[in-house]
């Protein structure tokens, strides 16, 4: 087809003819053969042109015969009239059989081609939905959220607009909130390394061997370890190098034995070097031990058989005599088990050098953590006490001449969002997703958490209005999301995502990431190939987490009461000399918020917010029974001066 509106040249006659004439008869009645004017061949001639006037009266008399060969006037007629008809309209008839063929062609490209995009599209959904997957265990190594099809949930729609507005106006933005308030952070440092006269010291004998086999994830793990050293110290016994369970939970590959070793996630000459003068510590039972049967002889002691927050004594008089007896104590499962207050300064001194000082992860989970963070940041200020400590040799350095350059640093924001199914099913809280939500948790519940069903059935449940007014209820992502906007974080903020599974994918995600499109996982931030090594280890792959969350410019969580971070932002207190800010939402004073979003002005919004965060970033000495793994600002821990 020539372009549009220029005139057209004419076709060879012949072309155009031969495909319509070859026939012996034609079927096609016409309605307008009537109006043709009888058999007047002038009419065809005009339309054929000419020179091809004898052709076309052969073709005409050859329709003319009968099946027998012989001539029908009739049907000579009758036909006649049709390939008058034909010759005088061939041309028309000609485009519009070649407009059809070319609008076939049309569609069925274009078919072709929407076919290869929604399969381009799908390779890409499909690649980012599965290395978006994140967190604790098996749970710990899926992304931060998967892409599930259903509708975006809102609860705040009116708060959502108001933050959007008003971080489009950059203009007159404060900067948020970078540092806590270094007058008085500055004035603790690290020190419960420290050696101090009034230690007691390693024994000159030992009771006998502790074992220990610490369940849960990392930092369970973590703070089970360091209770283990304290009880270790106190009972005067060699500690054996601890081991970690097996969960279903984190569904670890080895699942008969063990998910990890110690010197899977930790490295252990120098977890025992730093301790050396503390306690004594071997890899594993000497020769005449290694074959008793722990549970035969009934020296393993459970959770069960110790209360939680235990205190010295209780070890001491339950413990102690069956490791005099036994010479081996297994103590299996050990969580929460030893508490905090009242505890002798030099075993809560010890547990505070155990965490801050003797864990140190190995060499490759350093490697890949330092990694980790370099894909973050576009350059690096000079390393800090924080990255030193957890990244060891792989921390990145930079020369004096470097130095201007690297102010420039690309900070970023690591948030612990912790919405995943069982923690939003556990809580008995209403997230706006209606019946089908309702019932869906209701069914997860009865098949994961059978107590609590049948606690419900003997108790008057509180309604989840009182609930979420009490501050029981997770953060769900939009929460997150306009705590974060209300505190001044721009929209191109870079934010590390760390956590499990989250609860309602896409939808409950669409409310944060469209006023924080730069977020990112481990999974988004290293390749398959990086990644490898780590897969199916769950404490592995939450030691990246941690070094992620703990090295960031800002630490934000949404679940004061977890473990992860309680250590993060406990580590960040050690560590971070008052640079290392931790925000810490209240959840009923925010819940109090919300509540009038339906009039409450931003601005008003913004300063309740900064306030609430604020008061979470007071400087506190540690208060009694509080855990020193999240406050570590006390005299057994830190040094503060005049």
């Amino acid at each position: 087809m020539g372009k549009q509106g220029s005139p057209r040249r004419a076709r060879p006659v012949s072309q155009i003819t031969n495909s319509f004439f070859r026939t012996k008869d034609y079927h096609i009645r016409s309605s307008t053969s009537d109006s043709l004017g009888g058999t007047d061949l002038s009419i065809g001639r005009r339309i054929l042109g000419g020179d091809n006037y004898g052709n076309s009266k052969v073709v005409l008399l050859h329709g003319l015969k009968d099946d027998s060969g012989k001539l029908n006037p009739c049907k000579g007629v009758y036909v006649g009239k049709k390939h008058t008809w034909f010759r005088r309209n061939v041309k028309s008839i000609s485009f519009m059989l070649l407009f059809m063929a070319l609008m076939l062609l049309l569609m069925v490209f274009l078919f072709l081609l929407d076919s290869l995009m929604v399969s381009l599209f799908a390779s890409v959904n499909l690649q980012g939905s599965s290395t978006s997957r994140y967190s604790n265990g098996s749970e710990e190594d899926r992304t931060a959220y998967a892409h599930e099809e259903r509708p975006s949930v809102h609860m705040y729609s009116r708060l959502l607009n108001l933050a959007s507005g008003s971080l489009a106006e950059k203009e007159f933005k404060k900067d948020s909130l970078r540092d806590e308030p270094y007058y008085q952070t500055s004035k603790w440092r690290p020190c419960a390394d420290k050696k101090y006269p009034t230690s007691p010291g390693k024994p000159a004998k030992s009771n006998g061997y502790i074992m220990i086999s610490a369940n849960g994830g990392l930092n369970q793990q973590r703070v089970a370890i360091c209770n283990a050293v304290a009880v270790a110290s106190l009972l005067n016994a060699t500690l054996v190098l601890p081991k970690f369970l097996y969960s279903n939970v984190w569904k670890d590959p080895r699942s008969e034995t063990m998910s990890h070793t110690f010197g899977d996630i930790y490295q252990e000459d120098y977890f025992m070097r730093i301790l050396k003068d503390d306690i004594d510590i071997v890899k594993e039972l000497p020769p005449h031990l290694k074959s008793l049967d722990t549970e035969a002889i009934g020296s393993i002691i459970t959770d069960s058989d110790i209360v939680k927050e235990a205190k010295p004594d209780d070890f001491l008089s339950s413990v102690l005599p069956l490791l005099l007896e036994k010479r081996v104590v297994h103590f299996l499962g050990f969580g929460n088990r030893l508490g905090f207050d009242p505890l002798p300064p030099h075993l809560q001194r010890l547990r505070c050098k155990c965490n801050f000082h003797a864990l140190k992860f190995v060499p490759k989970i350093q490697e890949t953590g330092s990694l980790l963070v370099k894909r973050i940041k576009k350059s690096y200020a000079a390393p800090r006490q924080l990255d030193k400590q957890l990244l060891g040799d792989f921390t990145p350095r930079i020369s004096s001449k470097q130095h201007n350059v690297a102010r420039g640093t690309s900070k970023y924001l690591a948030l612990h969002l912790r919405f995943e199914e069982d923690m939003v099913a556990y809580s008995l809280c209403d997230f706006g997703g209606g019946e089908n939500e309702k019932k869906g948790l209701q069914a997860y519940r009865e098949i994961h958490f059978p107590l609590l069903i049948e606690r419900l059935r003997n108790t008057k449940p509180v309604s989840p209005v009182e609930l979420r007014k009490l501050g029981r209820c997770p953060l769900t992502p939009e929460e997150a999301a306009l705590v974060l906007a209300a505190l001044g974080f721009k929209p191109e903020t870079y934010i590390y995502l760390a956590g499990s599974h989250i609860y309602g994918g896409d939808s409950r995600m669409h409310p944060f990431t469209s006023l924080y499109p730069n977020l990112v996982t481990k999974e988004t931030l290293l390749t398959p190939i990086e990644l490898a090594p780590f897969r199916n280890f769950s404490s592995q792959l939450a030691a990246l987490d941690f070094i992620a969350c703990a090295t960031s410019d800002v630490f934000a969580m949404t679940d004061s009461g977890s473990q992860l971070s309680s250590l993060v932002s406990g580590f960040r207190t050690y560590y971070g000399d008052g640079h290392a800010p931790t925000l810490r939402p209240n959840k009923k004073r925010l819940a109090a918020i919300l509540a009038e979003n339906r009039t409450i002005g931003w601005n008003t919004f913004e300063d309740r917010i900064r306030k609430m965060i604020e008061e979470g970033q007071r400087v506190r000495v540690r208060g009694s029974g509080r855990s020193i793994y999240r406050q570590p600002r006390c005299s057994e821990c830190m040094c503060r001066s005049q």
